[in-house]
């Protein structure tokens, strides 16, 4: 009999699996390890480019569950969304689309409404490059040149001035666009996987 896999992993498992990886395991041990095949563990490592997610959290801008549930209160006691809104100390304009998001005037629920906006912000957000083509494109051909992302940024600044869709860095530092990890995203998505730890924890050095 072939070896049967348990499937799904725990947070703690998840965990588990990024100190491992980044241990600089294989996919086969490791998925020896939560007794999963290595396709599984590629799987969970791939949509992040091979680099460990952030922990996400809540802008601080964000509506919260208490302000939430002073919005359900406040529907519920048939009082108008600016009214509400000078309440909380917030524009009419922000309640007044919390509600129509979750259930209207008659149905908006605080605490409904707020598992959903907790879950919206954990989704995955793509990086710049892999939202902008022509972008990524233009980024590519750099790295097939052995091109540093100095230099990229520094080149795409010039040939695309005032342009900030083609601008990666906006400071003489490399920031987050700029450093290996979108550059990983990219990669990642044209299957040179591997590349991954070794920009991250090293020199740049871009791939072969």
């Amino acid at each position: 009999m072939g070896q049967r896999y348990r499937y799904g992993l725990t947070a703690a498992q998840k965990t588990e699996l990024w100190d491992r990886y980044q241990r600089d395991e294989s996919l086969r041990a490791i998925g020896r390890a939560f007794g999963k095949p290595s396709s599984s563990i590629y799987g969970q490592l791939a949509p992040h480019g091979g680099i460990r997610p952030a922990p996400r959290r809540r802008s601080r801008l964000a509506l919260t569950l208490s302000k939430r549930e002073e919005i359900s209160r406040g529907m519920v006691a048939q009082q108008s969304t600016r009214s509400v809104a000078r309440l909380l100390g917030r524009s009419a304009s922000t309640v007044s689309r919390e509600v129509r998001r979750h259930g209207g005037y008659d149905d908006y629920r605080a605490a409904l409404a707020d598992e959903r906006a907790w879950a919206r912000e954990r989704r995955p957000k793509r990086c710049k490059l892999a939202r902008h083509a022509p972008l990524r494109r233009a980024v590519a051909a750099k790295i097939r040149l052995n091109w540093s992302p100095q230099q990229i940024a520094g080149w795409l600044k010039k040939a695309h001035p005032g342009d900030e869709s083609y601008q990666l860095s906006h400071s003489s530092t490399i920031s987050d666009e700029l450093n290996p990890r979108p550059f990983l995203c990219f990669i990642c998505s044209h299957s040179i996987f591997f590349y991954k730890i070794k920009c991250c924890v090293g020199r740049w050095k871009p791939p072969p």
